[in-house]
């Protein structure tokens, strides 16, 4: 089972995969940029230079690439659970690239040879509530782009959502962790059948 969780800064995907620990201690839990080596030294670079946003883009396409090859396609016979994946990749990169939709998806499905979760929790946040979330952390690069940018993305990622037939499951932020703890393990009792 490969499961992405989907949502832009502040929604508590990092929370949630936490909670999710104590229920699958067997699991490999890893995230986009960042869980393999090559994607470690990417996510620092990115955060800490001002790219061109297609070179950001094929930063990250070379990180998915890694990330499958390298962490997800040799542990599918147990769980594996990524804070953020393709979804993140194409919306972002949408919101800044004058490439269609339709260009970044085929970019990714070569980055990710086909390999596509077998379900995504998507955390969705208010305006409000992020901006409230937002001021209690340090904000990265990415972050201090501002609120409309990141609801921007939030609304990309949605629609990317609604046009692939991938099981979803959508969750409102605001809601109290241990709710949005229950409702996503009734939906990866679901995904596991």
């Amino acid at each position: 089972m490969y499961v992405l969780f989907e949502g832009i800064d502040g929604v508590g995907k990092t929370t949630q995969i936490e909670l999710l620990k104590k229920e699958f201690p067997n699991a490999l839990f890893s995230k986009e940029p960042g869980g393999s080596e090559l994607g470690k030294e990417i996510r620092r670079f990115i955060l800490n230079c001002n790219l061109s946003s297609r070179a950001e883009l094929f930063l990250f396409l070379a990180d998915r690439a890694e990330h499958i090859q390298k962490v997800v396609k040799p542990n599918l016979n147990r769980p594996v659970f990524s804070d953020r994946g393709f979804i993140s990749g194409v919306a972002y990169a949408f919101a800044k690239d004058t490439l269609s939709l339709k260009e970044l998806c085929k970019l990714n499905n070569l980055a990710m040879e086909g390999i596509y979760p077998n379900g995504v929790i998507f955390l969705e946040i208010s305006k409000t509530c992020l901006k409230e979330r937002l001021k209690k952390k340090k904000l990265d690069r990415i972050e201090r782009e501002g609120i409309e940018y990141l609801l921007k993305v939030q609304k990309i990622m949605r629609r990317v959502l609604k046009t692939l037939p991938l099981p979803t499951l959508f969750l409102d932020a605001s809601l109290p962790k241990e709710e949005l703890h229950q409702h996503i393990l009734k939906f990866l009792e679901g995904v596991l059948k």
